[in-house]
């Protein structure tokens, strides 16, 4: 993890190496293991090989990761994506998977040469920062336009979820976005929650249909969760705003990200403290908007 951060990937895989060479000396089972922890890939080439790729953590990561899978296909004889069902509509029309299952308990009835867990390809492609394959590749037909507005339309996510509170902001501490002229917000959060920002709601269960609609969004902001995957994965400008420590995907003190390429990227300074990055986030949104937003927003309601 500590090379990653500092985008070491060689340096990283190296380490994997070693870590994958101790757990087949030591026959260990992973069966008894939460699936998101559980290693799949035993090392072995993959060329020529009908490959099951598992997809054991979350929606975010396989949004993320699935980018990879038309890598391996240039290996694999076949692929199979074993996914979670929310995404498999999502997931049809990208290339490199010749079959598509959803994920469910137990083992999948798929015939198969090699299995390896989708967070795996990395490792095993020997991927490095500068040949990550960029975005858009996840596509989808526009959703049919929002209601006219005179001013840059944001969707925004501040809550990632409770199994890690750190990464989510508190309603209140949301109020100095409200203050900038013109914008028009629309809530991507999930779940029956108030609105901390006046606007609509925009948030549904279906990510396709969630996929379609960010697409009339000028800008998304989000908090480390599956909706800034989403957005990058599909090319949209994304500002992500992460706590301290954040996750070793999103590196070291970078404002950018070699995952997605039209991401920016906002860090607390201090760990748990939001206000900072808020005020740094309501300061720049002022600056984009009388820089960039308005423009492109009369433009597209002329």
């Amino acid at each position: 993890m500590s090379a990653m951060r500092r985008g070491d990937f060689t340096a990283a895989w190296k380490v994997s190496d070693r870590v994958l060479r101790r757990r087949l000396r030591d026959g260990a089972s992973q069966a008894d293991r939460p699936r998101h922890l559980q290693s799949v890939w035993d090392g072995s080439p993959l060329a020529g090989k009908r490959v099951l790729v598992r997809c054991y953590h979350g929606l975010g990561d396989t949004l993320q990761f699935v980018r990879l899978v038309p890598l391996l296909r240039k290996q694999a004889r076949h692929v199979t994506l074993w996914t979670q069902p929310q995404l498999v509509d999502l997931l049809r029309a990208l290339p490199g998977i010749d079959r598509l299952e959803p994920l469910h308990d137990g083992e999948p009835d798929v015939e198969r040469d090699a299995d390896i867990e989708l967070m795996e390809l990395p490792h095993f492609l020997r991927l490095r920062p500068e040949n990550i394959p960029g975005a858009p590749y996840l596509r989808v037909d526009a959703h049919a336009p929002l209601l006219a507005t005179s001013g840059p339309r944001i969707g925004i996510a501040w809550c990632a979820g409770d199994w890690d509170a750190a990464r989510s902001i508190p309603d209140a501490q949301l109020a100095p976005l409200a203050r900038v002229p013109n914008v028009r917000w629309h809530s991507l959060q999930f779940g029956a929650r108030s609105q901390p920002l006046p606007g609509s709601d925009l948030a549904c269960r279906d990510i396709r249909e969630q996929a379609r609609r960010m697409q009339a969004l000028d800008l998304v902001i989000s908090v480390d969760t599956m909706v800034a995957h989403l957005a990058g994965a599909l090319g949209l400008p994304v500002w992500l705003l992460l706590p301290t420590p954040c996750d070793w995907r999103w590196m070291s003190e970078r404002e950018d990200s070699p995952w997605y390429p039209h991401m920016r990227i906002f860090r607390q300074r201090v760990p748990g403290a939001w206000t900072d990055v808020l005020e740094r986030v309501r300061v720049a949104l002022v600056r984009w908007t009388q820089r960039d937003a308005l423009p492109r927003a009369r433009r597209r309601c002329a």
